[in-house]
């Protein structure tokens, strides 16, 4: 990473699979730069404090926060976004879960929902239903519909 001035970055990342070139205010959160340089809204704003988890998106496969994640410290990075998920107009399978068992009511937390639990997977943490739900507890859901999260996760899971 070089600093073009004090204020900026220039920083090179992979987002949804396209390397990118970009430069970024220092102070800018992976989320300020989602959303508002390249129109990427599905990570959501909402706490800005990394206690709802509507921001998550994946870095390098790991679930992050981007509300709380420096633009400038990803550089050299691998960035998913929900907008990244789906390949070639087929949705992931956790995707289809989510629809298949109606996880969602206002689908504001959904993006976050979706990304946490492909990255949750991939970890290979969530064993059974309570450390699933324990490694879920990140992403929160107003509208209650956590029964069906936890079932749609764990039927992409196949257990």
């Amino acid at each position: 990473m070089t600093r073009s001035f004090a204020d900026r970055a220039d920083v090179t990342m992979t987002i949804n699979g396209e390397p990118r070139r970009l430069e970024v205010p220092a102070s800018a959160t992976l989320l300020d730069l989602l959303r508002d340089q390249l129109g990427l809204t599905g990570a959501k704003r909402a706490c800005d404090r990394g206690t709802c988890g509507a921001c998550t998106v994946l870095v390098d496969g790991r679930r992050i926060y981007a509300c709380l994640a420096l633009a400038a410290m990803q550089d050299g990075r691998c960035v998913l976004t929900i907008e990244g998920l789906a390949r070639g107009g087929e949705l992931h399978p956790i995707q289809r879960a989510f629809v298949a068992h109606d996880a969602l009511q206002c689908g504001y937390c959904t993006p976050g929902q979706i990304l946490s639990a492909v990255g949750l997977l991939g970890e290979g943490r969530a064993t059974d239903e309570e450390s699933l739900r324990e490694q879920m507890s990140g992403n929160l859901c107003r509208c209650g519909a956590y029964p069906q999260i936890v079932a749609a996760i764990r039927d992409a899971a196949g257990a």
